[in-house]
């Protein structure tokens, strides 16, 4: 059979917010496809630029293996390759370069391309899956090898007679355990584990254990799997980790879901698979709030060696979330996380500011909430728009100068909101000090009671109250300042 060379177009190093936090993952997308070609009979190897800073170093590797096919499939489990980042689609139209360069058949599938097939093609890409890429990857191949008509092949976008064909898109995949466990054997896992050394936090890889998510938050860009919920068995995800354990010694895993144990009695059955192959695990999920608080949902959580929940609860504005069609009370925030505290679990907050009539009463109960609940951890953005919302469609024309992010710290505001650009910097930075303050001030707290539990992080972090009381001050008076002159 032929030779595949799998890529995918996300570089850490050109996303520099990213690379400081030394905590990558390997592309989990694209070891899905990889390992349905290989069982498939295809001769595959893998191009990692996860931890590469430029896509010329693809030169070598395809003059090397000569393979007939490059494939770019960038990992759709992956949130930072929903951004859809200039950065990463000017490196993604640079191996496509590279690729015809030595003869390849270039075929992408990523939520940019798939979005915006025309600028791939127009770069020199033959094929584009569009959404969900292995079933539609394979058949393709097979069609390309038979010399087969590919007009009626669902989810391929092409080519033919100097114009652009876009073909039927294909249901996604229901039956998720139909799928081979990802090729894990093509990662070189030795790279990884040396950056989380710099990260000081214990090794982790990446677990899908569902795919889509049924919400319909209409800020959320949903290219891949749209709003069907697909799930593998709890049988299926506690092999794989079984595998990962016993081949490389790995214990923690970031369930990489949109929507983590939403399937009824998933997370129960999830633990009672765990414990028949006696695996003791920490991981971490993303979550709602809502969920969270159904039957015994927590109690199996924290049971089954869950570490932290990331919820998505975006504004302590009722006004805010029912805009954004998110389905989640405030009231349900406090909840959450109380429960979750008392279980002894980490609870971390993605908030987002910026979203359309957000005004200062608004931003003011966000921030007090992060006050009040304390959280862990929290991460800020302001409202993107990306195509196939709701959000997008009310905004575009706004979008006339940039419509995608070059990294995932740009911050831009792409549309006319109650502030600009600058002033929601300077509330990200203001948010994540008054944060840190919290943490200072509640280790402070420690040291006096519990100082024996006091590590080197919690001194360090109460070290760096003298930075960030003045300099949180400070970012006040500016942002009262931009505020009153409507910046």
């Amino acid at each position: 059979m032929s030779k595949i060379l799998f890529s995918h177009s996300y570089y850490y190093k050109l996303d520099p917010k990213q690379w400081k936090n030394k905590t990558p993952f390997p592309p989990l997308g694209t070891l899905y496809a990889a390992s349905l070609l290989q069982k498939n009979g295809f001769e595959v190897s893998l191009f990692d630029t996860n931890l590469l800073d430029s896509p010329k170093s693809i030169q070598p590797i395809l003059h090397q293996t000569k393979p007939n096919y490059l494939v770019i499939f960038d990992d759709g489990f992956n949130y930072l390759t929903k951004m859809c980042l200039t950065n990463m689609r000017e490196a993604c139209f640079e191996m496509i370069r590279y690729g015809k360069n030595h003869n390849c058949t270039v075929i992408v599938c990523s939520s940019d391309a798939t979005d915006h097939y025309q600028k791939y093609i127009e770069k020199g890409a033959d094929f584009i899956l569009q959404g969900e890429g292995e079933v539609t990857l394979l058949e393709l191949l097979k069609s390309i090898e038979e010399n087969k008509s590919f007009d009626d092949l669902q989810g391929i976008v092409f080519q033919k007679n100097n114009a652009i064909q876009v073909n039927k898109k294909r249901e996604v995949q229901q039956v998720l355990d139909e799928f081979p466990l990802p090729a894990w054997d093509l990662v070189d896992i030795e790279s990884y584990r040396k950056v989380w050394k710099q990260s000081g936090q214990e090794f982790t890889l990446n677990i899908a254990t569902t795919r889509g998510c049924p919400y319909k938050c209409n800020w959320c860009a949903k290219p891949i799997y749209g709003n069907r919920y697909n799930a593998h068995s709890p049988e299926y995800i506690v092999n794989e980790i079984a595998f990962l354990k016993a081949n490389f010694g790995v214990t923690r895993f970031w369930m990489c879901d949109d929507i983590f144990g939403l399937k009824p009695n998933w997370v129960q059955e999830f633990n009672a698979k765990l414990k028949e192959q006696n695996l003791k695990i920490s991981y971490y999920i993303q979550s709602r709030v809502d969920l969270l608080l159904k039957e015994d949902t927590i109690d199996c959580l924290a049971e089954s060696g869950l570490e932290e929940v990331w919820v998505g609860a975006e504004s302590a504005s009722q006004k805010i979330l029912d805009a954004m069609d998110k389905g989640t009370t405030v009231e349900q925030i406090y909840q959450a996380t109380a429960i979750l505290k008392a279980k002894k679990i980490k609870v971390a907050f993605f908030l987002q500011f910026g979203y359309l009539d957000e005004n200062q009463e608004d931003i003011a109960k966000t921030i007090a909430m992060v006050k009040e609940l304390k959280p862990d951890n929290i991460g800020i953005s302001v409202s993107y728009p990306l195509p196939g919302t709701k959000f997008y469609e009310k905004v575009k024309d706004d979008l006339k100068l940039k419509s995608n992010w070059t990294d995932s710290d740009d911050f831009e505001m792409m549309f006319h909101g109650t502030y600009n650009s600058n002033y929601y910097r300077k509330l990200q930075r203001f948010v994540h000090k008054e944060f840190r303050k919290l943490q200072g001030f509640e280790n402070l707290k420690l040291l006096f009671s519990e100082p024996s539990s006091v590590s080197v992080a919690k001194i360090k972090s109460i070290a760096k109250l003298g930075y960030y009381i003045p300099s949180a001050f400070l970012d006040t008076l500016s942002l009262k300042k931009m505020q009153q002159h409507g910046s």
